[in-house]
């Protein structure tokens, strides 16, 4: 049954319940207050003069003159003896003895108020009082047909039923109506969903209205979508950078080999000079290759959050120790000098130190394009938690240091340079998994400087138990 059925479906047994329960309560109420009414009326003339109690009393009822029935009631007057045996006074038919009648009678109870039958076959209230000074005991029976009450509950009941039914039928029809209307931005979402599944394009956005459970899901679905179309651009565009990186070296590559090739097919072979420069430059090729896709694959693994469970405390010292020292093996001319603090930091070592080793590797690159020979050096200092590199390059313009940590971003002085555009937005990833901040600056006196704050301790953590909690990361 579709959702919308159901929700009418419910909303008319919910409302046919809550009528049948009203129209139940009420029935007995009214009731309640009739049958209470009538023994109000019955307990009222209990003292009233009884016609005829000195007179004749018959076995049956017999034609009574009009003079001596029962004015105030109207309907049975009987008289009951202490054996049980009873006749009647006044009235047009005799009422069924009850025990509690024969028990008043023989001043067992003060009195007896209840249904009894009568010999026309209608219900009859029944009260039974004793008679003060008969002897032998006696009991006077007053009893008075139901039908006052009957009837007008028999009118009541079908009344009930009919408003009854027709609460339920229109409760019906406003449920199916709520239900379209509850539904529609439901609908809408569907109707999205479906189109998305079937064109994929994630574009589709759900106007949203108000601050309800239906609003809410349609931002969240925006939200997601958006998402969904930002992640499936950052696909393309990750695929479109690494097609165009990928196609110079392998052009190159391609270019070299055939060469190679060439010479070995047609026997002249190429001078030795020449064949070394052309190996080297396919060694060189290859290397960049594999640096390139070993950057995609950190780049594609998915980000964690910061402080997450694969995180270890390490020394940040320790690191750029090991990072300075691969970077002086590729320096070329250039002086590394480092001063480092001991700070301790919970992070993964080998991604950090690849972190530290991008940074160093991009100081020593833009470094060694000065012409000043005083200047092609880099100076690593680590204080209070933060790790600064700087190196006297050209230094980076103010417009390109809002794209430095984009993936594949080169700026125009650096494409001449090798490299993928990679490093430093594998830098940016790591150092949000640590919790820690990342900036490149303009240094004073010219080049850039690295700034790597992350949070730590300058004390190692005890050997056992859990590491104390390290602090956030420093300011500046």
């Amino acid at each position: 049954m579709p959702l919308r059925s159901r929700l009418a479906l419910l909303t008319s047994v919910a409302v046919a319940v809550a009528v049948a329960v009203c129209a139940a309560a009420a029935w007995f109420i009214v009731r309640d207050q009739l049958r209470a009414s009538l023994d109000d009326t019955l307990m009222e003339n209990r003292d009233a003069p009884i016609p005829g109690l000195q007179g004749q009393c018959w076995s049956e009822a017999p034609d009574v003159p009009e003079d001596r029935r029962l004015p105030s009631f109207g309907s049975v007057l009987q008289i009951v003896m202490a054996s049980g045996e009873s006749c009647i006074l006044n009235g047009e038919t005799t009422v069924e003895v009850s025990g509690d009648d024969v028990a008043v009678a023989q001043r067992r109870q003060p009195q007896a108020l209840h249904d009894a039958e009568g010999e026309d076959g209608r219900t009859y209230r029944v009260l039974t009082y004793p008679v003060q000074g008969a002897s032998p005991p006696a009991a006077v029976m007053v009893a008075r047909p139901l039908d006052d009450v009957n009837g007008p509950l028999r009118s009541l009941a079908l009344i009930l039923t009919l408003v009854a039914g027709a609460g339920v039928v229109g409760a019906t029809g406003v449920g199916v109506a709520l239900a379209r209307a509850g539904l529609r931005p439901v609908d809408r979402l569907t109707g999205a969903v479906e189109h998305i599944a079937r064109t994929e394009d994630l574009n589709v956005r759900i106007p949203v209205e108000g601050d309800d459970e239906i609003a809410r899901l349609s931002r969240s679905f925006n939200a997601m979508t958006a998402a969904l179309a930002s992640s499936r651009a950052l696909q393309q565009r990750l695929i479109a950078d690494a097609g165009h990186e990928l196609r110079t070296p392998l052009t190159s590559l391609r270019t070299n080999i055939e060469l190679l090739a060439r010479s070995e097919e047609t026997g002249r072979p190429l001078p030795e000079a020449d064949r070394r420069q052309l190996l080297a430059s396919v060694t060189a090729q290859l290397g960049e290759l594999g640096v390139l896709i070993g950057d995609l694959q950190e780049l594609s693994r998915p980000e964690r959050a910061a402080g997450s469970g694969r995180l270890e405390v390490v020394g940040l010292h320790d690191v750029a120790q090991r990072a300075v020292a691969r970077a002086r093996l590729r320096a070329h001319g250039m002086t590394l000098t480092a001063a480092l603090d001991p700070w301790y930091v919970r992070a993964e070592p080998a991604g950090l130190e690849r972190a530290v080793v991008n940074l160093l590797d991009n100081a020593v690159k833009f470094g060694a394009t000065t012409e000043d020979e005083r200047d092609r050096s880099v100076e690593i200092t680590l204080a209070g938690g933060v790790l600064r590199i700087r190196d006297h390059g050209p230094g980076i313009a103010a417009d390109d240091l809002p794209h430095v940590f984009e993936r594949f971003w080169r700026s125009p002085g650096a494409r001449s340079l090798p490299g993928s555009g990679l490093g430093l937005s594998i830098v940016a990833r790591t150092v949000r998994e640590c919790g820690g901040d990342i900036t490149l600056r303009p240094a004073d006196g010219g080049g850039t400087e690295a700034v790597l704050a992350l949070p730590g301790a300058a004390v190692p953590p005890p050997e056992t138990g859990q590491p104390p909690a390290l602090p956030g990361p420093p300011a500046g």
